[in-house]
């Protein structure tokens, strides 16, 4: 009887000591406390951007993907820890389609808000960018200041891209008065076509033409075409989505508010472009 009444005893414990080392095994808990409270699981993003954009989207010397929208989604993906962010490139051309899809979950590409793109995308609310789209031609080009100016005369532009956006709306309002000559990617070779002759202008951001341009053979005319904040994008009517444009939202103003955003716009950009003020 006392042997039954000892072997009982050591199975008991046996099976206690087993009950707790699955219980750490499986819920993840923490050693130490053993709380057993159980890991939370972190949300991959897939951030579409580009590699044809100076200073904003590019491979550097070294073959690395950076710039300013590129090292901002990675300070983003530190400060938000629910999240793992995992940036792919795409042509610019692309990104839209690729959001609509699903395969990808944010667009990081200098992304400027308009009333086209709020009818079928979702914007985070706080931007990151502020910029003013100009006409750029040869700087001895003095005949040019409005569109009005380049009637008949063939501006360069990026499909679905917010100078495209512009210069349609100009032709649908003025009889397609400008020739319109698409390219497939980003600014790089925007200066040889003006230089060569092949396009007489093309539009762009402030910021933009002294990152294309270093060489300065290039010049801004005219009033602002257009002002709009830069903002990422992602797929409109999806609960998700808009968490994820939240807690963006959270961090942009964590940026601001500490300098790191301004730091990474001079830095990248030679200027902070961050607010409207500038």
């Amino acid at each position: 009887m006392k042997k039954r009444f000892v072997l009982s005893i050591a199975l008991v414990l046996a099976l206690t000591v087993a009950g707790c080392g699955s219980n750490k095994n499986n819920t993840g808990g923490n050693a130490e406390t053993g709380s057993g409270e159980a890991s939370k699981s972190v949300t991959k993003i897939v951030v579409g951007t580009g590699t044809q954009f100076p200073k904003v989207c590019f491979i550097d010397e070294n073959g690395k993907l950076t710039g300013f929208d590129v090292e901002l989604v990675r300070e983003i993906d530190k400060r938000l820890p629910d999240y793992e962010f995992d940036i792919q490139t795409l042509e610019f051309t692309n990104l839209l389609l690729s959001l609509e899809t699903k395969k990808i979950d944010m667009i990081a590409h200098e992304m400027e808000q308009n009333p086209e793109r709020v009818q079928k995308y979702l914007f985070n609310k706080e931007p990151y960018a502020h910029w003013r789209n100009k006409i750029i031609v040869d700087k001895d080009n003095n005949s040019v200041q409005t569109l009005a100016d380049l009637k008949g005369k063939k501006v360069l532009t990026t499909a679905t891209s917010a100078a495209a956006t512009i210069l349609e709306n100009y032709n649908k309002e003025n009889g397609n008065a400008l020739e319109l000559v698409y390219q497939n990617g980003g600014a790089n070779d925007n200066v040889s076509q003006v230089t060569s002759g092949r396009v007489d202008a093309f539009l762009a951001a402030d910021f933009t033409l002294s990152l294309v341009d270093p060489k300065k053979v290039l010049k801004a005319v005219g009033p602002a075409l257009s002002e709009a904040d830069i903002l990422f994008m992602f797929r409109k009517d999806d609960p998700e989505q808009q968490k994820l444009s939240d807690a963006v939202d959270v961090v942009i103003k964590e940026l601001k508010a500490d300098g790191t955003l301004a730091k990474l716009s001079s830095e990248w950009l030679g200027d902070d472009f961050t607010s409207q003020e500038k």
